[in-house]
Order: structure tokens, then sequence, then C-alpha cells
């Protein structure tokens, strides 16, 4: 175990991921921008730090990476920055599944793999002219909610996507009730699906918008709304609704064996809408580590009920390497 390492690039969920390595006893190596290494360097969680420009540069490491005889741990930033083709061409060892990369980044593909698990699915519209309900405009890439509109025609929606022209984008059915982010963790190594916990994301600026009156709102009418993301809110869900998350992930997890090798394993997520009348709908997944799962380290008490000890998710993809190593089957959670 000692000569395999840990790295990742430094964004998104890198303190979680290098942490949780070090906890398992591994050597980690964090990629990041020049700009961004004071984190890393504060809090120590990167026995070494390799500078880049932008990430784009990410893969001129990859010798590097492969001699230091590393294995990748990749997170939205590394899908977002990075090529997909260059992912799958990689040789550098890769903890979880290329074959489901192209199922992720297709929001079509998306759709067709929710609706093969059977899942409740916001309404998808494949024009402009058939709106006939309010929308979400969802923008391609894992950019955190980057660009996203709300629109209630085709002409509220024409005039909205001037700002946004080229850009590919899905017409979704914009579903009110509560966002809940679904953690999961599926185990190649002990074959079992993880429910490990949930988060709620806080948006700038439909959330502080929403701290106002309608009266102040629409004294607001020349600020749009946006759905940056800029931080994540841990959750302890009703408890009645435990059985369906864990259907979710289980259908989700069974859907994709049929559509990719092996199917997915590793962190996940599944990002639900709770309505008033109970109902769960399901209209995104991703299939690997979140950022919604930095505020549980060291544990989520659902992670902490399963294993007994402290269970970040950081923490948990290193010990299924762990375990991979001990096995001699380190191949069994590679890519």
């Amino acid at each position: 175990m000692a000569e395999i390492k840990i790295a990742t690039l430094g964004s998104h969920s890198a303190l979680q991921i290098l942490k949780g390595a070090k906890e398992e006893g591994f050597e980690t190596i964090v990629v990041c921008r020049k700009h961004q290494v004071k984190p890393y360097k504060m809090f120590g969680v990167a026995d070494k730090i390799i500078e880049i420009n932008n990430f784009s540069d990410f893969w001129k490491t990859e010798k590097q990476l492969i001699d230091e005889n590393a294995v990748l741990v990749p997170h939205g930033t590394l899908a977002a920055y990075t090529d997909v083709d260059e992912i799958k061409k990689s040789k550098l060892m890769y903890f979880g599944s290329k074959d489901i990369l192209k199922w992720e980044v297709s929001r079509t593909k998306q759709q067709h793999w929710l609706k093969k698990a059977g899942l409740r699915q916001p309404k998808i519209f494949k024009r402009p002219e058939d709106i006939d309900r309010s929308v979400i405009v969802k923008f391609y890439g894992a950019e955190g909610g980057k660009g996203y509109f709300l629109a209630n025609s085709k002409e509220d929606f024409d005039k909205k996507i001037q700002a946004h022209k080229g850009k590919r984008y899905i017409l979704q059915e914009y579903i009110i009730g509560v966002p809940v982010y679904n953690h999961y963790f599926q185990s190649p190594m002990l074959d079992r699906l993880e429910l490990m916990g949930f988060d709620k994301r806080y948006e700038s600026n439909v959330d502080s918008l929403g701290r106002i009156s309608a009266r102040d709102q629409i004294a607001l009418k020349s600020v749009d709304p946006s759905y940056v993301i800029t931080g994540n809110i841990p959750l302890v869900v009703r408890e009645s609704f435990l059985s369906e998350a864990i259907d979710i992930g289980e259908n989700i997890v069974k859907s994709s064996q049929k559509l990719a090798k092996r199917g997915m394993f590793g962190p996940f997520c599944a990002e639900t809408i709770i309505t008033p009348e109970k109902e769960i709908f399901t209209f995104e997944v991703s299939a690997r580590i979140v950022a919604g799962t930095n505020p549980y380290i060291p544990t989520s008490p659902y992670s902490y009920m399963l294993w007994d000890e402290q269970m970040s998710t950081g923490k948990r993809i290193a010990r299924e390497i762990k375990l991979a190593i001990e096995n001699n089957e380190l191949n069994k959670v590679l890519g």
C-alpha cells in the first residue's frame, strides 16, 4: 500500500479527498493552479504540490503522476475543465468508471439513464415552442449552475437565451419543492450500496433574492436570478424518505450496469426535488464525488452508522482503494 499514492486536481473536493487518503495511510499529491496553492499548504493535506497555470494543463503532469504510482481521484472540476477523451485515453490509474463518463456529460444520455432506472423525472421539452409551463434552462457541463435561468414561454426563452448563444442546453420542467442532493457510494469491494448523506446547495443570487419580500423583488426587476453554487449546507432528511432515497441509488446503479461495462462504482450523487406532496423527482446524476459531501468532514450521521467510525466520502474512497490493494484486486476499483 505504501507505494501507491493518491492524487487529485486542486479544487472542488480536493481537501476532503487528500485528508481522507492521509487518514488511510497514503501519500498524497495535489495538482493545482499557482494562485490556489495556499489551502493545500495551510491544511497540510498534500505531501507533494505540483503547480500548473491552468486546469487545462493538468494532463501535462500525467507522466509525472504515473512515475509517482498515483491513483487519480476525479471530481467535478476535472469533468468541467478537462476533455472526456483525454480522461479515457489516459494511462494514469483512475479511480472509478471511465465508461460511464459519456452518460454523465451528456444531459440527453442522463435523461435516458434515469428513465431506464424507472425514476420520476421532470418533463423535458424538445423545443422552446413546446414550453407550456415554467422551465429551467440548464447548460451542458459541470460548472456549478452557471448561466441557468427560468423561462415560462418561447418568447421569454428567446429573450433570455441571447446572452448564451452557441451553448448547448436542456429545457427541464421547473418543479416546486426542496432541492435535496443524495450522496452514495457503490462499493465493488464490499458489493453494496452505501448511503453517505444529503446536502442542500446555497446558490447566488437566487437564494439571496428569496430572502427579501415580493415588493422588493419587484423593485429589483433588473436583477436576473443566478444559480451559481457558492456553498453547501448539510441536511438530515425526514426518516420516512430514506427508503425511497436508497431505492433511487440502487436503481441508478442497476441501470448503469446495463449501459456501461461494469457500471458505475465509487461515489455518486442523485440530484432530487421533494415536493409538498412528498413526491421525489430525480433530475440529474453526478457519477463522482460532489462538493456537497464537503460539510461531512470528518463524517455524516449516515456513514457513521454504517461504519461505526468517522467516514467522510474522501476517506471512503481511500478505504476502498486500501481494501483493493490488501486483496490484490486494485483493478477492481480502477476505470
